[in-house]
């Protein structure tokens, strides 16, 4: 009987062979007769099957699966930022005929991914977040699989699809500088995260082309909890600071939370920026001067390079997002 679309049980009930001789007859892999194999090739043709996802799959040895490592410290403010790039990965990888895998790893434990590569889950891994010493990416070389970090790399042939953090703070703070503001404060995060060290290369750029340098002692890293980032703008607070630069919104909003606590307005008696814009910072009042990144369209060329990669076509090593600087009402 004849079908507009018909499965591999289709096949093999119909010739009374098993799915699993269906399966190397398609793939051309694995023990099967000769006569057997032309049978069911034969019956494919005349019935025009169209292999799904899966037949293909066996055929070229693929999972039609795409894997996407999350880090394990996001917390809830990172949100947005993943969701977005979430977001068009998967929209991309639907309209290629691939599916949305997702696991989480912390960069000491990569149990996770270790055990997709041992069952050979996807085709191809996308790294939603990079480290300086990044075990993920050396285990991704050793097992010579296909992947794109979202952010940056020093190691060797490591595709890249990066937001200009090292550009955008640079311009940032240098606008900062030329507002003239004397003593300026940077509070950062996990200085292991190779985004925390751009958006320090950034910031300290700008004070060289001034031909300045930062005060060392307005330099607070590695403040990823409240307790650490309100301890930092107190000591801020004690040393005449006229502007705290943050490098990012969730240690923004702690930053603004400390001050409305202690009874500093802003921008009246502190001027605040953000290197990272959210729609927190948009509707703060007063709403925050910030980098805004294109994310959306990060994920959009991480997956469609991902998928080239796996494909064997020629791709770009190296791909850049732009950004803006959105002025408000924060440091006026």
């Amino acid at each position: 009987m004849k079908k507009s679309k018909i499965t591999i049980a289709d096949v093999a009930d119909e010739l009374g062979v098993s799915k699993t001789t269906v399966s190397r007859a398609i793939s051309g892999k694995g023990r099967i007769g000769e006569k057997t194999r032309e049978k069911i090739l034969e019956y494919i043709k005349e019935n025009n099957y169209q292999p799904n996802n899966l037949a293909r799959g066996l055929a070229k040895s693929c999972t039609y699966n795409l894997g996407i490592v999350m880090p394990e410290d996001y917390c809830a403010t990172d949100a947005p930022f993943f969701v977005q790039s979430l977001a068009s990965l998967h929209e991309v990888a639907v309209s290629k005929g691939y599916d949305i895998l997702v696991t989480i790893c912390n960069n000491e434990d990569m149990s996770n991914l270790e055990r997709i590569l041992l069952n050979r889950k996807v085709d191809g891994i996308v790294l939603m977040r990079s480290f300086v010493e990044d075990h993920a990416i050396k285990m991704l070389k050793e097992w010579n699989m296909p992947f794109v970090v979202i952010g940056s790399s020093d190691e060797e042939g490591v595709v890249q699809v990066d937001l200009d953090n090292e550009g955008g703070c640079q311009e940032l703070t240098s606008i900062l500088l030329m507002k003239k503001f004397e003593r300026i404060a940077l509070i950062g995060g996990n200085e292991s995260y190779t985004v925390t060290q751009k958006r320090m290369k950034g910031f300290k750029k700008a004070f060289e082309k001034f031909g300045k340098k930062p005060r060392e002692e307005l330099i607070f890293m590695n403040c990823e909890h409240m307790s650490a980032i309100e301890r930092a703008v107190d000591r801020i607070l004690k040393q005449g600071v006229d502007c705290i630069v943050c490098m990012d919104d969730n240690i923004c909003m702690y930053v603004l939370n400390k001050l409305k606590k202690t009874g500093i307005p802003v921008p009246e008696q502190m001027k605040i920026a953000s290197f990272f814009n959210s729609k927190m910072l948009e509707q703060n009042m007063p709403s925050i001067t910030s980098l805004t990144f294109d994310v959306k369209n990060a994920g959009i060329v991480a997956c469609e390079t991902l998928i080239d990669l796996i494909q064997d076509k020629e791709i770009k090593q190296f791909n850049q997002m732009g950004y803006e600087v959105t002025l408000r009402e924060s440091t006026k």
